[in-house]
């Protein structure tokens, strides 16, 4: 078995789109819009591994807005001189940093930033 994709909700797909090929250099598929639902979403492909699906319902309801995200998603990016990289590159843009880079009590390294819709995301060694 092996993680195939996450789908997270998401209230702007191109600027979440955006942000994901910026910064991890992923494939984007086309555009799948379903007009009875108002339900859009991209997949997208990082070179390895799983997959990450952005999705949006044209009219989202409380409870899928409640429930916007996920709780994080770690994305190994290399080395430790990797993650420090990625991790002042976050900051120079203006993304927050909340935690790291650090070794954490599990023996990551690793430092967690947010996308632009507050997502959490762990940037760690392979």
């Amino acid at each position: 078995m092996k993680l195939e994709h996450i789908a997270i909700w998401v209230t702007d797909l191109e600027n979440m789109k955006a942000f994901y090929q910026k910064y991890f250099n992923v494939h984007c598929g086309d555009l799948y819009h379903n007009v009875q639902t108002g339900f859009s979403s991209y997949f997208l492909a990082f070179e390895q591994g799983a997959r990450i699906e952005l999705t949006n319902k044209k009219h989202l309801s409380d409870r899928i807005a409640e429930s916007l995200g996920y709780t994080h998603i770690a994305i190994a990016v290399g080395d430790e001189k990797a993650v420090d990289e990625m991790t002042r590159k976050f900051v120079q843009d203006g993304f927050p940093l909340l935690s790291g880079p650090r070794i954490t009590g599990d023996g990551y390294y690793e430092a967690v930033i947010q996308d632009p819709e507050g997502n959490l995301i762990e940037l760690t060694t392979n």
